[in-house]
């Protein structure tokens, strides 16, 4: 039933944006808005031999990065969170580095890592590390200390606090950490695709509007825009089924 309705929502949703869409379209009878049935039309024609190898490319690169940051900065939060030393050491480092607007390390990274795979990977990953880090941090320092009462007295470890106590407690923040920071890097990353590059999400749209072939461009954001449906819904039923105890 839950399935339902929320599919039901994406649907009227999509169909709102498709009214609207095609009420553009006609009032602004211009080449550069065409009506939505051209651009799905053009969609199906091209998106097996076209576009499906840059939209697995750009897929590629969000899941490098995510894997990633997720690898590193959880580890790193969760130190940050346990103790009070670990914290007082990477903060700084944190609130120094955080700032910095990631897309100004681009020319950084290009130079150090190269214009192909690995600079676009390690910018999604900057984008997002960061959101995890302190995510995780700052939901470890929510847990009351006397939860952790009742495990050290039966003898309980770490291992099994972290497994009985913090990762359930610190993974709803984690995942609204990782969805926020997911927007940016798909933003992000159609920037940096534009570089050094001949495949991605990125690339197609850009080479499609210099070609003035708006059908391909629209085409184009569609499938992005898809992808990144794609991606936060996968996240949002991850939350449903891990964090189960929070309805």
């Amino acid at each position: 039933m839950q399935w339902k309705k929320l599919l039901t929502t994406y649907l009227l949703g999509a169909a709102f944006l498709l009214i609207l869409w095609q009420l553009v379209a006609l009032l602004a009878s211009i080449p550069i808005i065409p009506l939505p049935s051209r651009v799905f039309t053009r969609l199906a024609r091209i998106f097996t031999d076209a576009i499906a190898i840059h939209a697995a490319y750009s897929l590629w690169r969000i899941a490098a990065g995510l894997v990633l940051a997720v690898a590193i900065g959880y580890p790193l939060g969760l130190a940050m969170g346990y103790s009070r030393r670990a914290d007082r050491l990477l903060s700084p480092i944190v609130y120094l580095t955080y700032p910095v607007p990631k897309i100004a390390l681009l020319p950084i990274l290009m130079l150090l890592a190269g214009v192909g795979e690995l600079s676009k990977i390690l910018m999604i990953f900057l984008i997002i590390v960061f959101q995890v880090v302190i995510a995780v941090r700052d939901a470890i320092r929510t847990i009351p200390e006397e939860t952790f009462f009742p495990l050290r007295v039966l003898g309980a470890g770490f291992p099994a606090m972290l497994r009985e106590v913090i990762l359930p407690a610190t993974l709803p923040k984690f995942l609204t950490a990782v969805r926020v920071a997911m927007a940016t890097a798909i933003s992000v990353l159609f920037f940096t695709e534009t570089f050094g590059t001949q495949y991605g999400m990125g690339y197609f749209i850009m080479d499609a509007w210099l070609r003035v072939n708006y059908l391909d461009m629209y085409a184009g954001i569609l499938v992005l825009s898809v992808l990144g449906l794609a991606l936060f819904t996968i996240i949002d039923t991850t939350e449903r089924a891990a964090c189960r105890w929070q309805r």
